[in-house]
């Protein structure tokens, strides 16, 4: 991408947030932050214990994460943030307005197998239900794409940065 726009790369749990997030930044030569780490102790042991966040919980996590993207905005970067619903990724583009998302998306039964395997992480699967029920997918008029999960996090990356690729080509194409 020739303009350094900060990405979300957003999903429910287990679909590689964590994973895919290093690698794209890495691939489009910007920083990564993680966004579990903008949770404050309260979400994460919430979350631990098997509780989904409310909204309430979610506001100070999302004016966190969007706080880091202001910030980096004009520079570039990668921000890793669940973003399932509108209103979450409406609160992200309030504070930096260039968000674009990366919208990783998959089949239930292939992103549980991913949880069940995945070690070191406060996210039991018993969540996934809640965070299928609370997604709702990019809208039209919504800056990003969706990135299919299956394969090799290598290959899921390239799709994303090649995504991202033909969306700046897209949106620098005049209107007619």
């Amino acid at each position: 991408m020739s303009t350094p726009h900060v990405v979300v790369v957003m999903g429910v749990a287990g679909t590689g947030k964590t994973t895919i997030g290093p690698l794209l930044a890495a691939r489009l030569g910007v920083p990564y932050a993680e966004g579990d780490d903008f949770h404050p102790p309260a979400n994460i042991a919430k979350m631990s214990a098997g509780v989904p966040l409310t909204d309430e919980d979610r506001w100070p996590w999302l004016d966190a994460i969007g706080a880091w993207a202001q910030g980096r905005a004009g520079l570039g970067g990668v921000v890793s943030s669940s973003a399932l619903k509108r209103a979450y990724r409406d609160r992200l583009r309030a504070s930096a307005p260039g968000i674009v998302f990366v919208h990783l998306t998959g089949d239930r039964p292939l992103i549980e197998d991913r949880m069940a395997h995945r070690q070191g992480h406060f996210m039991p699967t018993a969540l996934l239900d809640s965070q299928f029920a609370t997604l709702q997918p990019l809208e039209p008029d919504e800056t990003g794409v969706a990135v299919d999960v299956s394969g090799s996090p290598e290959e899921i990356t390239a799709r994303a940065a090649n995504a991202l690729r033909d969306l700046e080509r897209s949106s620098a194409q005049p209107s007619q």
